[in-house]
């Protein structure tokens, strides 16, 4: 493959990469490097997230990484190769990008929620309707219609964490929620715990976390939680919410996908209260109908991320959402298997890993 670069040509014929080629099963394999076509630019990918979603398509529990798929949509590095049609955007520039890929068309597109594009794919992902892979890689090809700029000041490791940060961010916005709320977040890994931050960015009045792990609730009270719930310590969730917001809080944003946690969060806010629905690992819960109905509490999913891009990176860009702490370790694309297997068996004190090219 030829690519084109500022000064002069270069070939790279094959990459590493981390190909999931069974479940619970990673190689570090040689592939064919992508060739970037009309729209899209080549990324030589620098630090790579494992998101929570990858590590259940690692174990084949989501049904949204069917074998053999190159995982991985939380990456940033540098443009290689830029294909035709490209306008804007240099060879060597400093790049993070959506992990959806959207139309630009739709109706949806063209009214902002590019999140629920008619044709929308993700990155690192292969189901029934398509396959993409992603960024456990050398290499990875975005339309350029996706990337962001970083700054020079902004690490890759930290820019590696943007698309969560997005993630967290619309969950927030999309939630309705006002300056000087309550809310309560269920679920303190790595979403739920930048939810905590992104409710402290947006001026939340008391903010509760409930999780079982004391590690993740230790971080999450660094994060700006008030209130810290373990139903392993004998607390009951919604007991321990009602004894600090009797009424119930004004939100619940639910970051573990599962029908007790779900039901916990209807139970904990207010009349006319909403909960966030963020979690999204069992294809079915079950929901207390009667609850919702009868106290009109609003259930609103929350999909991704929505043009929030920016807004992370001006963030992180200025310490006013700090990932540096939930960044457990960096390791080579070569121990990738190592590290899905520890984040698999739920390691004590491990939120997020990084994964990097071998030198």
């Amino acid at each position: 493959m030829r690519l084109r670069r500022a000064n002069a040509e270069s070939t790279v014929e094959a990459m590493n990469a981390l190909v999931l080629t069974d479940y619970l099963k990673l190689e570090l394999q040689q592939v064919p490097t992508p060739q970037p076509g009309p729209g899209e630019v080549l990324i030589h990918i620098a630090a790579c997230g494992i998101c929570g979603s990858d590590v259940h398509g690692f174990d084949g529990s989501s049904g949204r990484r069917i074998p053999p798929i190159i995982m991985g949509h939380e990456g940033a590095g540098t443009i290689a190769a830029i294909g035709p049609d490209v306008a804007g955007w240099s060879v060597g520039d400093r790049v993070t990008f959506d992990s959806t890929i959207y139309c630009g068309q739709c109706d949806f597109c063209r009214a902002g929620q590019v999140n629920l594009c008619d044709a929308r794919q993700v990155i690192g992902v292969s189901c029934a309707d398509y396959r993409r892979n992603g960024a456990f890689a050398d290499y990875v090809v975005v339309p350029a219609r996706v990337l962001y700029g970083l700054a020079d000041t902004l690490p890759f490791d930290e820019a590696a964490m943007i698309e969560a940060v997005s993630v967290a961010l619309h969950a927030v916005v999309i939630s309705g929620f006002a300056a000087g709320q309550t809310a309560v977040v269920i679920g303190a890994g790595m979403i739920g715990t930048l939810i905590v931050q992104a409710l402290r960015v947006a001026g939340a009045g008391h903010i509760l976390v409930a999780d079982l792990d004391p590690s993740r609730l230790a971080e999450a009270k660094c994060s700006g939680a008030h209130t810290l719930i373990n139903p392993n310590d004998g607390s009951q969730t919604v007991t321990q919410v009602l004894n600090q917001i009797p009424a119930g809080v004004d939100h619940a944003f639910e970051a573990v996908g599962a029908s007790a946690t779900v039901k916990q969060a209807i139970a904990a806010v207010r009349k006319g209260g909403t909960v966030t629905l963020v979690g999204n690992i069992a294809p079915q819960v079950e929901i207390p109908l009667q609850s919702v109905v009868t106290r009109q509490i609003r259930l609103q999913g929350s999909a991704a991320s929505a043009g929030e891009y920016p807004r992370a990176i001006e963030l992180l860009a200025s310490k006013q959402i700090d990932v540096r702490p939930l960044i457990s370790t960096i390791q080579p694309l070569s121990k990738g298997p190592e590290a899905f297997q520890r984040l698999h068996s739920h390691e004590p004190n491990l939120i997020k890993v990084i994964l990097t090219p071998d030198a």
